[in-house]
């Protein structure tokens, strides 16, 4: 009798008692922000004395939703014999919200300013679509389309404003652990007049030196159909190496 009044006491102090919790790992906050700034200088002596400096960088604000802000930039200046033989800067601010998990619609604004090109300013806020062909960790393949305004002014003629048409495509894909190759073209036509367009061609190759560090190379091709002045070159390349700092 008692060895049942015991053994009922244990089962039930077993049932009401909770077991000691046991210890669990909080689940990682996904990260919102990323980014890296990028910055390279090349520096010739002797017969010709040439000095090449660039500073590039990108932020990307993804909370894991449906929209994604993407905004970059890029200088890039060159002397040669203390004279000024290249000048240029971009800057593209973009918002891209998914309706599906490879379709998506964009606005953005972009701004350019190129001193061999004879424009001083040009400015084209945008909206469209585009679509992901291939999207996932390894590899991403997708392009846009979109319509808009353009705003440039270039050397020696005044602000010209008329509608844009764009055209983009983009490509990455990560080649081993530490290294991912990219290439995009984004192109511009005014629709007031299609012969009246840019083109940006650029591919690259980024490699890891440690968690937060790169080493980039990156060839960039600029083309305008209709230089503003006479004796300007429609096409001009640039190959770019920098340093970059991963967030």
């Amino acid at each position: 009798m008692k060895t049942a009044i015991v053994a009922a006491i244990s089962l039930v102090c077993v049932t009401l008692v909770p077991p000691p919790a046991q210890s669990q790992t909080p689940p990682a906050t996904p990260q919102v922000w990323t980014g890296n700034f990028g910055a390279g200088l090349a520096l010739t002596n002797g017969n010709t004395d040439t000095r090449n400096f660039n500073v590039s960088f990108g932020v990307v604000r993804d909370p894991k939703t449906r929209s994604v802000v993407r905004t970059n930039g890029l200088y890039l200046r060159g002397d040669s014999n203390d004279k000024l033989i290249a000048n240029q800067m971009a800057f593209v601010l973009r918002d891209e919200i998914s309706l599906s998990a490879k379709t998506f619609v964009y606005g953005q604004g972009s701004y350019a300013h190129d001193t061999f090109k004879g424009i001083r300013y040009l400015f084209s806020p945008t909206a469209g679509v585009g679509y992901k062909f291939i999207n996932t960790d390894a590899t991403l393949f997708g392009i846009d389309t979109g319509v808009g305004g353009v705003w440039e002014r270039d050397t020696g003629h005044g602000t010209a404003a008329t509608g844009a048409f764009n055209l983009g495509e983009r490509f990455s894909r990560k080649i081993s652990n530490t290294a991912t190759i990219t290439q995009s073209i984004a192109s511009l036509w005014k629709t007031n007049d299609w012969s009246d367009s840019l083109h940006n061609f650029s591919a690259g190759i980024a490699a890891s030196l440690t968690a937060h560090t790169q080493l980039k190379f990156e060839f960039l091709d600029s083309f305008k159909n209709r230089p503003p002045l006479p004796g300007l070159k429609k096409n001009d390349t640039a190959l770019i190496t920098a340093f970059v700092w991963k967030l």
